[in-house]
């Protein structure tokens, strides 16, 4: 215990000085998206939204105009961290104009469906451009678990009935919202309510109010589980206070509405950053 309070009297006095040298927090634009392009992975289905279609890629043009005028100095995506010469190729040809002609003579025909519909591509590469940003940087880390089989059989051996039927219905309600509004909504109208508050922490809430009450008291399973969601995007996070710089005065990080929900968090709690809404910034 000793150690531990010595430990944050040496924190908070280093603190103090870098509280003053710092002059201004970074604007971060966090935008929490759908995949454009849907396998069908997560554990919500929800149908497929026609990206390339005219209405979408007009709608794109547009929020990637507004984007730009943020003027951030870096992007942050959704992509593996550990494979940035990938996503350096795939940038430099996007902005090269010979985007389409790399990925057809590059990837197989089964692939290039990701390649022309992923929102790394649609809006990153098209915003990062726009902006005239160098690069796109990567920041996924996929080495966790998701360990939901494991998570069910805890909560069937622990006779928790009620909670496996919640926790089905809670995903079958937001099936059904999601699906209601891909068919209903435009483009911006599906980001923007991505990424309200409300939307984000409810995104977040099934983690603590549900996963983790799974399996009997000496079973930790549900918590694993939801220890792990932390740790990938703790780690995703990282990658962003890593990468900016005293330099870089706004940032936009595009992942999916769930990381987005948990970094928002974490960004909350980091005094270089200054978070910016989606609305304010589409709104202008």
């Amino acid at each position: 215990m000793k150690y531990l309070l010595l430990l944050l009297a040496v924190l908070a006095v280093l603190a103090a000085p870098a509280a003053r040298a710092q002059t201004k927090p970074a604007e971060l634009l966090l935008l929490g998206t759908f995949h454009f392009h849907n396998p069908g992975l997560d554990l919500v289905k929800t149908k497929s939204f026609d990206i390339l279609g005219p209405k979408a890629q007009a709608e794109l043009e547009t929020m990637t105009d507004k984007i730009s005028r943020f003027h951030p100095t870096k992007i942050f995506v959704e992509a593996p961290w550990d494979k940035q010469t990938e996503l350096d190729t795939l940038y430099r040809h996007y902005l090269r104009g010979d985007y389409e002609a790399y990925i057809q003579g590059r990837f197989p025909e089964q692939r290039r469906a990701f390649y022309r519909k992923n929102e790394i591509m649609q809006l990153a590469f098209r915003a990062g451009k726009k902006a005239g940003v160098p690069r796109i940087y990567g920041l996924d880390y996929t080495k966790t678990a998701f360990p939901y089989d494991s998570v069910i059989k805890a909560m069937q051996a622990a006779h928790q009935q009620g909670l496996i039927q919640a926790i089905e219905a809670t995903f079958k309600a937001v099936e059904a919202d999601q699906n209601r509004k891909i068919a209903t909504f435009s483009l911006t109208q599906l980001l923007l309510d991505f990424n309200t508050p409300q939307s984000l922490t409810a995104n977040k809430r099934v983690y603590i109010d549900k996963l983790n009450r799974a399996g009997a008291v000496g079973d930790f399973a549900g918590p694993y589980l939801v220890s792990e969601w932390y740790r990938r995007n703790l780690y995703m996070f990282s990658i962003v206070q890593k990468t900016m710089t005293p330099a870089d005065g706004k940032a936009v990080v595009l992942v999916g509405a769930g990381h987005a929900a948990m970094m928002r968090e974490f960004a909350e709690l980091d005094p270089r950053f200054r978070l910016r809404e989606l609305k304010d910034v589409l709104g202008k």
